[in-house]
């Protein structure tokens, strides 16, 4: 696992992150990559390359992406100003799962945050997932907060 290589994700890698989010039946949101889809998630794909306060990443072993997530920096009034770092859809391949890349992830995407004014990092996770509940407690993270969702 030392060959693993945390990069930002580039216009080759994106049909590998679809498929990795069509893995996950319950955080897929109907995810699929065909002829159909591919305008629209190259449309996305676009938008978070042209944020200054996105990054999209990729986790790479070898030739082959097991993991990706996607950072948003969040300025905010409250804090004194402090920035955060929303943390969203963190996936590893089903077959690489509980084999440390999830927490090489993390740690990366909290020294990136850090080291770019970063003051906190939160992310949300479905309530049914109590294994990853119980990773990223782990990890140091707590739970804080009770999200709230609503489909426009």
């Amino acid at each position: 696992m030392s060959d693993l290589l945390i990069r930002e994700a580039q216009d080759g890698d994106l049909e590998a992150i679809i498929r990795l989010h069509e893995e996950d039946e319950l955080g897929s949101h109907g995810d699929v990559w065909s002829p159909e889809t591919r305008p629209a998630y190259e449309t996305a794909f676009a938008a978070i390359q042209a944020s200054p306060e996105n990054r999209l990443f990729v986790v790479v072993d070898r030739d082959e992406i097991v993991g990706t997530f996607q950072l948003t920096f969040i300025p905010n009034l409250t804090g004194r100003g402090a920035l955060r770092v929303k943390v969203e859809s963190v996936k590893v391949k089903a077959a690489r799962r509980s084999s440390g890349i999830g927490a090489r992830m993390m740690a990366f995407a909290e020294d990136h945050a850090r080291s770019h004014g970063a003051r906190a990092m939160e992310l949300t996770s479905n309530k049914t997932r109590k294994e990853a509940h119980r990773f990223y407690e782990r990890l140091g993270f707590s739970r804080s907060h009770e999200g709230f969702k609503k489909k426009l």
